[in-house]
């Protein structure tokens, strides 16, 4: 049994923690946040990408009368119960609470204003749609991206700083140390705690394995099937499953290859993408070489971050990214981390057949530095270096 003092001692402790100042950059997602009416906020991302600390930042702002409760904390565990009379609620953590909604329900109903965190998407989607829907506001919060990580480090935007964005990625905890044990346990931490033990897996081994080899093969297609026979699982439904929470837990993204039909784009190959450079660098041996798909994957996450509908698009040719906006392609993108004599050919043709197939004029080949702007085939094709093209939005080359 939990006593009400200890109850009591954990959340002075944590409200103690969260109100420390230290280590706080403004996040890209804040900067014009303004709390809605009586909206339940919900703030989802991966583990440890800085959502308690982006609450920090809004109580900082907003309030001074509030109640936070972090459902991580082991000393309290299963505690339900909350104080009254503050002016806001911060639920960190939220889906490890069963019933939850029906506690924050009642918070709504009574008119009291709620913040809650969570890192599992489809345990959040479930509880938000069937008893919440229509009562709250959604944000996704992501590791530092470039912007946020030159003003964490204090850096000019520049090739040597996103050389170092490439490296170490945006997790705020390993930006002062570094130390890659930091990301191999933060994956294993997702695998294990938040994956193997929810869903009652024993095969831990295999699903590990898979997460391995997803990270290592970032920007490469995928199939059920394939990985079923690779890692010798008895069903492509496993593996299905598999990725499914490997992907509810922000881990990883899966990309469609474009089609009009939407059953095409249902079975045709995905490719896979890594929430962050600096995770997939700690825990695979296979980048020591290889920036080029870094890159790509570094530019999926700005592309994913600003949430526009996303494909890759293949017919005879591939072009990395076509983006939409009002149900219409505005932009492709092609990445390669040099361009050159040797495979100008090849990265542009791609590039030519996607902006031809959706009546383009103007296309971009995003690379380690080179910037350059030059015509083919009675079509513009704008290189960019990616510290430039990181650091805008999709929306200024519109």
């Amino acid at each position: 049994m939990i006593l009400k003092q200890d109850i009591a001692r954990a959340i002075e402790a944590q409200k103690g923690l969260l109100t420390r100042q230290e280590g706080i950059i403004g996040r890209e997602l804040i900067k014009d946040f303004k709390p809605t009416g009586n909206y339940i906020e919900v703030i989802s991302g991966i583990r440890r990408c800085g959502k308690s600390t982006l609450m920090k930042e809004i109580i900082k702002r907003q309030y001074s009368n509030f109640a936070y409760f972090n459902f991580e904390d082991s000393r309290v565990y299963g505690f339900e119960v909350f104080g009254t009379g503050v002016e806001a609620y911060f639920f960190d953590e939220i889906q490890n609470v069963a019933g939850w909604e029906v506690f924050v329900r009642q918070l709504n109903e009574r008119k009291s204003k709620v913040y809650i965190t969570g890192s599992n998407a489809a345990m959040l989607s479930k509880e938000l749609g069937t008893r919440l829907t229509g009562r709250y506001l959604r944000y996704e919060l992501f590791p530092f991206s470039y912007k946020e990580f030159l003003t964490f480090h204090k850096l000019e935007n520049n090739a040597d700083s996103f050389s170092r964005f490439l490296n170490s990625g945006g997790f705020p905890e390993y930006q002062g140390t570094r130390n890659p044990e930091i990301l191999q346990n933060l994956l294993r931490d997702i695998v294990l705690r938040d994956i193997a033990v929810r869903y009652g897996i024993r095969n831990t081994d295999s699903l590990m394995n898979i997460a391995l080899y997803m990270i290592s093969n970032i920007g490469k297609e995928f199939s059920f099937n394939n990985l079923r026979k690779l890692f010798s699982v008895g069903s492509a439904n496993s593996i299905s499953d598999y990725l499914s929470w490997l992907g509810d837990t922000y881990l990883l993204y899966y990309l469609p290859r474009f089609s009009w039909s939407a059953k095409s784009t249902a079975i045709n190959p995905r490719k896979v993408y890594a929430v962050d450079s600096g995770l997939v660098c700690a825990n695979s041996l296979i980048f020591s070489e290889d920036r080029g798909r870094l890159l790509e994957n570094i530019v999926f996450m700005h592309l994913r971050r600003q949430n526009q509908p996303l494909y890759y698009f293949r017919e005879n040719r591939e072009c990395d990214f076509v983006v939409f906006r009002d149900k219409n392609c505005s932009m492709v993108i092609q990445v390669c981390e040099t361009l050159s004599n040797d495979n100008l050919n090849r990265e542009t043709e791609g590039l030519e057949e996607a902006m031809r197939f959706f009546g383009l004029k103007e296309g971009y080949i995003i690379t380690r530095e080179q910037k350059d702007l030059f015509r083919r085939n009675q079509l513009m094709i704008h290189v960019l270096p990616a510290n430039e093209f990181l650091i805008n939005s999709v929306t200024d080359y519109l």
